[in-house]
């Protein structure tokens, strides 16, 4: 007989997993459709993270304020029932929910749009790239794992700035004794790491037609239950038979 579940995590990716668009695509889409072609040349020569850097850099100097850059996104797709669908899950009392967010994005994108939502007050912790605006309204970008510092050893193919599983793990020594389920919500190829560290009273919930499907198709090695969804309205329903 399986022990009661009376305290859960849930781990929230933010671009196409929590949010409906891709946060450091979008502002350029929006404020600068010739620096997103750009960055799509340049993606595979120059660090994510890093581009998004220069990218930012650039845009700032041909005039883009903080103001358009937060207006920006603000208006970035964001679904009712993904904020209706964590604020009942927070709510309820059995069992006990904290959240965690797990993120390539930055700090500055992450945090505005949930503001924007109501949702600021949803996370225990979010990690992700350190980013600030500085006087002249310049988002400042940099990447979580220091380039000229001490890297990290993922061997499942993270991105130089973060491994998510190492992140993941960290998250639950600083949490201990830990909790009686995980759910992660991802969609991208970088979740997949840290879902090899679940266990098989835990539960990944994949976007459909992403990155991290055709890695668990084609790698396996999952002990952990696999749910898939396309909408948030999905997404909405399991958090819903999770009370």
């Amino acid at each position: 007989m399986a022990s009661p579940i009376k305290t859960q995590l849930v781990v929230f990716d933010f671009d196409w997993s929590m949010a409906d668009q891709d946060t450091d695509r979008w502002i350029f889409e929006v404020l600068a459709p010739d620096i997103r072609r750009k960055m799509k040349t340049l993606k595979d020569s120059i660090q994510w993270t890093d581009l998004i850097t220069q990218s930012l850099q650039e845009l700032h100097a041909r005039g883009g304020t903080r103001e358009q850059i937060e207006h920006t996104l603000r208006t970035m797709p964001f679904h009712p029932a993904m904020v209706r669908g964590v604020t009942n899950l927070k709510e309820a009392s059995n069992p006990s929910t904290t959240f965690f967010c797990l993120s390539n994005a930055n700090a500055v994108f992450i945090s505005t749009i949930l503001e924007s939502k109501g949702l600021q007050n949803l996370f225990e912790e979010i990690v992700t790239n350190p980013a600030e605006f500085d006087p002249s309204g310049l988002l400042k970008l940099r990447r979580r794992v220091d380039p000229n510092g001490l890297q990290h050893s993922c061997t499942v193919g993270c991105s130089p700035n973060m491994c998510k599983g190492e992140e993941l793990t960290a998250f639950l020594e600083r949490h201990q004794p830990g909790y009686d389920r995980i759910i992660y919500v991802g969609d991208g190829s970088n979740d997949f790491c840290p879902i090899l560290r679940l266990r098989s009273q835990d539960m990944v919930l994949c976007r459909r037609f992403r990155g991290l499907e055709r890695r668990i198709s084609q790698e396996g090695g999952l002990q952990c239950q696999v749910k898939y969804w396309a909408g948030a309205w999905e997404v909405e329903e399991i958090f819903g038979q999770l009370v």
